[in-house]
């Protein structure tokens, strides 16, 4: 497996191609925008582009996908029925299913947003979107939000491997035990001292 990461400026925002150079096959995560370096990437390694899965329906995380859809014919997955007016694969919490070669879990971690899903890849590698970051969780609307999402990421994504590595929507790369450790959203009255000024992660 190889990993690319491609950070956009629309959104501040990461993209992810996912390579599975044995059987030639790619997946795209969170296309914000598809540019001529992603296209290079895909073209140059000659992967057949599977799969596109989105974390959650922001603008800045699918942006690309009209994009994506003229030139090649990926399935798209996402806890919606419909991105851009383009028909998707739904996958709910709990769903496992097989895209480019790779054994796919769909985690679901409403908060954020409420069609966040997160998936968790050869059951290594996990990619977030806006549910949790490198050191911070994702925004809610209030501090009672920010504390029900905390707690479903305690309950739901703390419990992977401690060596589990977390692609973010936002940020660096971070692991599992990192994020037990060192994650300030899990200070004593974090959620109840957010300022009006935590606006980075829409």
């Amino acid at each position: 497996m190889k990993i690319y990461q491609h950070y956009s400026i629309f959104g501040f925002s990461n993209s992810y191609i996912i390579g599975n150079e044995d059987l030639g096959k790619a997946l795209v995560v969170d296309p914000a925008e598809l540019t001529p370096t992603m296209i290079e990437k895909i073209e140059q390694h000659h992967f057949d582009l599977r799969g596109i899965l989105i974390t959650h329906n922001h603008t800045h995380h699918i942006n690309g996908l009209s994009t994506i859809m003229k030139i090649y014919s990926p399935t798209i997955y996402a806890s919606n029925a419909k991105l851009l007016g383009f028909q998707c694969r739904k996958v709910k919490d709990g769903d496992i299913f097989r895209e480019a070669g790779y054994e796919i879990n769909a985690i679901a971690v409403p908060g954020h947003s409420q069609d966040s899903i997160v998936y968790l890849l050869a059951g290594l590698f996990l990619f977030t979107g806006d549910v949790l970051h490198a050191g911070l969780i994702g925004k809610t609307s209030s501090a009672f939000n920010t504390n029900a999402l905390a707690a479903r990421i305690q309950q739901k994504l703390f419990s992977l491997p401690d060596n589990t590595v977390i692609f973010p929507g936002h940020g660096p790369p971070s692991t599992i035990v990192t994020e037990k450790n060192a994650n300030i959203s899990y200070q004593e009255g974090f959620a109840e001292h957010i300022r009006s000024n935590y606006d980075f992660f829409v």
